[in-house]
């Protein structure tokens, strides 16, 4: 199996690591700095999130700039929190179990879990030594993520990205057990050590038909399918979105993680919570749609690269209204490099 791992993530470009997507626009990148005389003019996109989103930003912080009645409730718990406190601050927050615990800065998934008890939940604070949230399950069957951008001096915004996520799931056939069905499929393959940590019954027999959820994140690193929705864009979804937007001071550019009851409610602006608020780091995920023959890896990369244009359409806005000072590169680099430090201790957890 582990060779036909190796195989698949090296043919399918939808599973290269990121510097295969950046790389190429690290030129563009550099002309827009010079242009702009600032290495770190994106930092001006967003001045209501720190270092306007590039991964550093508190996700406790960034959530408390969703209007209140479009987020889940959450708490944030710092490192080594007292147990009955935090069970307390739980219970006042309105949040009950199961619940979703996740790293207050992390990437891709990694940490993020459903917690069903509270003996799991002190295991979890055990296991993991870091600042983490914690947020009440939304119970609504969709996940999309909505890539939008206004800029500054516009009434109106726009949606450049629409990614509808379908979670990990096996059909049953009646004969095979769910260990079997994911040995078949290509995809559920990749994800087993993420499988085997849910405690699912992987001999149980699912009916013919039935399908079984293996995974309940919808990230692309925890096996959720990307598929564009990009046909999906239309008048009624934008005016929602430029009202929520409006409503977020000196927020312009990001993806939007949401769950939703159904698409005709979210078109009224109804049933639905923002997961997550994010900023320049995020991409239009639709990009990594498997399903899609017209997107290629070069088509992938031009649209990163047109992403990157209207961040500096922005920034350069905002620098030039406002008089914003961006840092220096140097003060950048060293939060990246404490950043990768980080990352990579969340990466030795997640193991």
């Amino acid at each position: 199996m582990k060779k036909a791992i190796f195989l698949t993530k090296l043919t399918e470009w939808e599973y290269w690591p990121s510097f295969m997507f950046y790389a190429p626009i690290v030129p563009y990148w550099l002309y827009l700095s010079l242009r702009e005389k600032s290495f770190t003019f994106w930092d001006a996109t967003n001045p209501a999130m720190l270092r306007s989103g590039n991964g550093i930003e508190s996700k406790y912080d960034t959530i408390q700039l969703i209007p209140e009645a479009y987020r889940p409730k959450t708490v944030l718990a710092k490192k080594n929190v007292d147990f009955d406190l935090l069970l307390e601050e739980i219970q006042n927050a309105g949040i009950t179990f199961p619940l979703i615990a996740k790293p207050d800065i992390g990437f891709r998934g990694l940490l993020v879990e459903k917690i069903e008890n509270k003996t799991a939940l002190k295991d979890y604070i055990k296991q993991y030594a870091l600042d983490f949230l914690i947020q009440e399950l939304i119970s609504y069957p969709n996940e999309i993520g909505i890539f939008y951008h206004r800029l500054p001096n516009a009434s109106k915004g726009a949606i450049t990205s629409i990614t509808i996520k379908e979670f990990l799931t096996v059909t049953g056939d009646g004969n095979k057990s769910i260990k079997a069905l994911i040995a078949a499929d290509n995809r559920a393959k990749l994800y087993i050590d993420y499988i085997l940590k849910t405690g699912i019954d992987l001999e149980q027999v699912p009916e013919r038909g039935e399908q079984i959820r293996l995974l309940n994140i919808g990230n692309h690193c925890k096996g959720a399918r990307f598929v564009s929705g990009n046909h999906l864009m239309d008048d009624a979804l934008l005016a929602v979105f430029d009202k929520i937007n409006k409503q977020i001071p000196n927020w312009y550019y990001g993806r939007l993680d949401i769950r939703f009851e159904s698409l005709e409610a979210l078109k009224k602006g109804q049933h639905f919570k923002i997961l997550e608020i994010n900023g320049v780091i995020s991409e239009p995920t639709h990009i990594y749609d498997a399903t899609n023959t017209e997107m290629t890896y070069f088509k992938a990369v031009k649209t990163i690269k047109d992403h990157w244009k209207i961040v500096h359409q922005i920034a350069r806005y905002n620098i030039a209204r406002h008089k914003l000072d961006t840092p220096k590169l140097n003060t950048a680099l060293k939060e990246i490099k404490a950043l990768k430090k980080y990352t990579k201790n969340i990466e030795r957890l997640a193991q």
